[in-house]
């Protein structure tokens, strides 16, 4: 959030939910409600300050010395965390307590939503003025390319696994 309100140079809770969405939602989920409680943490703790009020109680955000300190040293001293949960492949590793069909129709369906996530992805992109954005467009481009390979990636995996269970079920029907 600091990184966002820094590139824009200030900007509202609905400015940042659509940026965040078109920018950082293949790579950070978001809801509306952890964006605004995100917004009150980082005000209460200095990191930003409210630049300006508008018509409906509208609050514009900016950053301040002390956060952008803190996204600096985020950026540059703290090592990223890797994410160790994977619910979708928790779910592969207990396949064997369902049906072989019931787990192959699971297979084909997580690849298909990543195929059809993949269309919403290019289709995003199709309509992001990406030329009109400087920095922030170019790295969200950088991320949306990611987004759209990893669900690539993803969906492949997905159909790789079921040719392995496939042949796996029907090994154990042919002994």
């Amino acid at each position: 959030m600091l990184g966002l309100i820094a590139e824009l140079d200030g900007a509202s809770g609905y400015d940042l939910l659509k940026v965040f969405e078109i920018s950082l939602g293949t790579v950070w989920q978001a809801t509306q409600s952890q964006l605004y409680g995100e917004l009150a943490r980082l005000t209460e703790a200095g990191l930003i300050e409210v630049s300006a009020e508008g018509a409906r109680r509208r609050k514009e955000y900016a950053i301040t010395e002390a956060g952008r300190a803190e996204l600096r040293h985020w950026l540059i001293d703290v090592p990223p965390k890797p994410n160790p949960r994977d619910e979708p492949l928790l779910r592969i590793f207990f396949l064997n307590q369902i049906e072989p069909d019931e787990a192959l129709d699971y297979l084909n369906r997580m690849a298909d939503a990543l195929t059809e996530r993949t269309k919403e992805l290019q289709n995003l992109e199709n309509t992001v003025p990406w030329e009109e954005g400087g920095a922030l467009a170019d790295n969200g481009r950088l991320t949306m390319e990611y987004g759209k390979r990893f669900l690539a990636m993803r969906r492949d995996w997905y159909i790789w696994a079921r040719e392995q269970f496939q042949a796996r079920v029907e090994a154990a029907k042919a002994e």
